[in-house]
């Protein structure tokens, strides 16, 4: 009951941020849709540009995924460990006179800081190295990107607007994950709701400007009046993100101040920027003795009890503990990467594809991808707690705790869904009228309500398990179980094109089966891994 306990206290608020994501989306639609008199361009044109320019930033920003994941993996562990050690320090102290004063529990060790130190670099450098590079990316995007030139141009103007928070955006990203890590999911809640919220009031305000007149002040002066917001347009739905993502940054820092010294984390953000890379290069020599990690595999198993230090921990010199943590954090950012391009390449497929079909087959294949995103935005925050719960207990040594959060998540998973399959069974035509009133799309899209019936018993052990082998850093196998997945869904399609009839209809659910055959393979390929990574990262004792 405890462990189910703390799944929920990590799980509910995550989701309960996750749904707001898709808010911010159909209120920046909805404000591009009704400035066509303003701007001169067609309601559907700007529509266009903003969904453009949105996946463009989707894009870009799913290559940075790692951020988040592998900051959040390294942190719980680190957490686990810290936890463990004051532990053993409060035994050591058993019988002195109470006076010894004890580091508050909450406060981050300096191990922990430096991950996230080390993430929100990384996360400044890329975030200006894309505003440095943001022509070449724009004018790449658009060279796989098929759309009228209306839409380009406002996908452009967007993009040169938003993309000057890359740096904010990516260090929330590793604040994120360093907060999960430290078994708090409330405060990137909450760093959520102010982004979201913020983002869709000045999308708002800014698009169509905040005036109040002369009459609501009380004076008759022509003309009189205030203006409180300009009226941008089309541009105030990128600075209103703009400006969210930045104040989010500020939020968010603010809020870390309960585990941190803010004055410390920038005098370690300001150190040699090639300190990362000279760790990373020392341990080449650490990685060549018999003792040391593979390089993609999960280094907590090669960490002995911090509480029961062994002989053969001897006097290392002080900074031989910091090469092998470099090597950690940059392995595990490396397989993280790749899975994100893996991950890219099924969802870039699965656009493309649809694209081709028609615009008939196009609006049904993306409202079935909106109706089961719907479904991750709930069990995702299941995974997170799997991620924060698992990364504590290999870092505190405890296999039964894994187990348990292992049964655990997979328990409340299952059971959303449960919840989900009732929800697509039954509600599957009400939601298809939710998403559009073409009475056209409707129809077509009621043939392919089995699909979202399979999607949360198939989906359910691809979204828990990225959680648990995010919080055992088993980078690896994610990596594999990617790249796995992106060639069965592309082998679905083109084998599968040799069979089925050459019609819009039948191509869509071969398209359908090509991407749960992915995740399928996710699902099969990390639940056959279980039992290895179990003893990858808790070794059977000899004797």
């Amino acid at each position: 009951m405890k462990l189910n306990r703390e799944i929920l206290r990590l799980a509910v608020p995550s989701i309960l941020a996750n749904i707001t994501v898709p808010l911010v989306g159909m209120v920046d639609m909805a404000v591009a849709g009704h400035l066509g008199s303003m701007e001169g361009f067609a309601g559907a044109a700007l529509i266009g540009g903003i969904s453009v320019g949105t996946m463009l930033f989707d894009l870009l920003y799913w290559n940075f995924a790692f951020l988040r994941a592998g900051t959040g993996g390294l942190t719980a562990q680190a957490y686990g460990r810290q936890k463990v050690a004051r532990q053993q320090e409060m035994a050591d102290q058993v019988g002195h006179d109470g006076n010894d004063v004890m580091p508050g529990p909450d406060r981050a060790s300096s191990a922990i800081e430096r991950i996230l130190a080390r993430a929100l670099r990384i996360a400044l450098l890329s975030g200006l190295a894309l505003i440095a590079l943001q022509w070449v990316v724009v004018q790449g995007a658009f060279l796989v990107v098929d759309c009228t030139p209306e839409v380009r141009e406002l996908a452009t103007r967007y993009f040169y607007i938003r993309i000057w928070a890359a740096p904010a955006t990516l260090s929330l990203f590793a604040l994120k994950g360093w907060f999960i890590g430290l078994q708090d999911t409330l405060r990137p809640m909450l760093v959520d709701l102010w982004v979201n919220l913020v983002n869709i009031l000045l999308s708002l305000g800014l698009g169509f400007g905040l005036h109040i007149g002369a009459s609501a002040l009380g004076t008759s002066t022509s003309g009189a009046g205030i203006t409180l917001l300009p009226t941008l347009g089309f541009a105030g739905v990128a600075w209103g993100t703009f400006i969210a993502q930045w104040t989010g940054l500020l939020l968010a820092l603010w809020v870390a101040r309960k585990y941190l010294s803010i004055s410390h984390l920038l005098k370690i953000l300001v150190a040699k920027l090639n300190e990362d890379f000279q760790q990373n290069a020392d341990t080449q020599q650490v990685s060549n003795h018999p003792n040391s990690a593979q390089p993609g595999t999960n280094q907590a198993q090669h960490t002995p009890n911090p509480a029961q230090p062994t002989p053969n921990q001897a006097q290392p010199a002080p900074n031989k503990a910091q090469p092998t943590e470099a090597a950690s954090f940059f392995t595990l950012n490396r397989d993280l990467f790749l899975r994100s391009v893996g991950m890219i390449a099924v969802y870039i497929g699965f656009t493309v594809i649809g694209a081709g079909l028609g615009d008939n087959m196009l609006a049904v294949s993306s409202i079935l991808m909106k109706l089961l995103m719907l479904f991750s935005y709930f069990t995702d925050g299941f995974a997170y707690a799997g991620e924060a719960l698992t990364g504590r207990f290999v870092g505190e040594r405890s296999e039964d705790g894994v187990r348990s959060t292992v049964r655990g998540t997979f328990a409340w998973g299952f059971g959303l869904a449960g919840a989900f399959m009732l929800l697509y069974g039954l509600g599957g035509t009400p939601l298809l009228q939710l998403m559009t009133s073409d009475l056209s799309v409707v129809e077509a899209g009621r043939a392919y309500i089995p699909w979202l019936l399979l999607m949360p018993l198939i989906g359910c052990p691809a979204f828990t398990w990225d959680g648990i082998y995010i919080g055992a850093t088993a980078s690896q196998d994610l990596r594999n179980s990617v790249l796995l997945c992106a060639v069965g869904f592309f082998v679905v399609w083109f084998i599968g094109k040799l069979f089925v009839p050459n019609s819009p209809e039948m191509l869509l659910h071969l398209l359908m089966a090509a991407y749960f055959m992915h995740l399928a393979i996710r699902s099969l390929f990390l639940t056959a891994r279980y039992p290895r990574l179990m003893t990858q990262v808790f070794p059977p004792q000899n004797g």
